[in-house]
């Protein structure tokens, strides 16, 4: 209980560097700025997007663009935290329901089958993902986001196996969880034909974990 309260601390902890937009209008623009990064970094990777590109392809100046974002690694925050979001509330949505065996493996088979294709048709979920290793508080975001997912995975797990061990079950979804982003970087890094060998290698793998046989 002790450990769970603390990982809640520290993830709280994590502050994102940037102003968050408190009017509707405000928010539109940051909006915009989010977009234009976005495209930016598809076009030519995190390394090379410039702050003056995002004001301009966003129609905002220089200035509007350092009021809600410091530095470009504001910026790159803020998109991580976005697909966070978004991650989390598709795995809460695809593992809520889940009451079996049979249930697991294929609500997990989906779920990795999803991170996998989105992260090949998405470039700019890539370049972030690859630049959160350089960036020790981006680290952290990270850490404490599959620390998160973990936990919908533990909920299942909990109702299959209920005399289980709990400190175990989180053990084992935590890695299970974190040898899958591992995997992924794995297999979006090589040519697609190995790519998908990895990542049908990794279903396997965990589902023994999780389901056995």
């Amino acid at each position: 209980m002790e450990d769970k309260a603390a990982g809640s601390a520290d993830q709280a902890a994590i502050a994102s560097p940037r102003r968050a937009p408190t009017q509707q209008r405000s928010r539109e623009r940051v909006e915009r700025m989010l977009s234009a990064a976005s495209a930016l970094i598809a076009e030519q990777g995190s390394d090379a997007m410039r702050m003056g590109e995002v004001a301009e392809r966003a129609g905002v100046s220089i200035g509007s663009l350092y009021q809600f974002f410091p530095d470009k690694r504001a910026i790159v925050w803020a998109l991580a935290e976005r697909y966070t979001a978004e991650s989390q509330a598709c795995i809460a949505s695809a593992l809520k329901d889940v009451g079996d065996a049979d249930g697991l493996s294929q609500a997990f088979s989906e779920l990795v089958d999803i991170y996998y294709r989105l992260f090949l048709a998405e470039p700019v979920m890539r370049d972030i993902w690859s630049g959160t290793q350089a960036d020790k508080a981006l680290r952290a975001l990270e850490l404490a986001d599959s620390r998160a997912n973990a936990e919908f995975l533990v909920a299942v797990l909990k109702r299959l196996r209920p005399g289980a061990n709990p400190v175990a079950l989180e053990t084992t979804a935590f890695l299970v969880w974190q040898m899958g982003e591992a995997a992924m970087r794995l297999a979006i890094s090589v040519d697609r034909e190995e790519g998908d060998r990895l990542v049908a290698a990794y279903k396997r793998m965990a589902l023994r974990e999780l389901v056995g046989g």
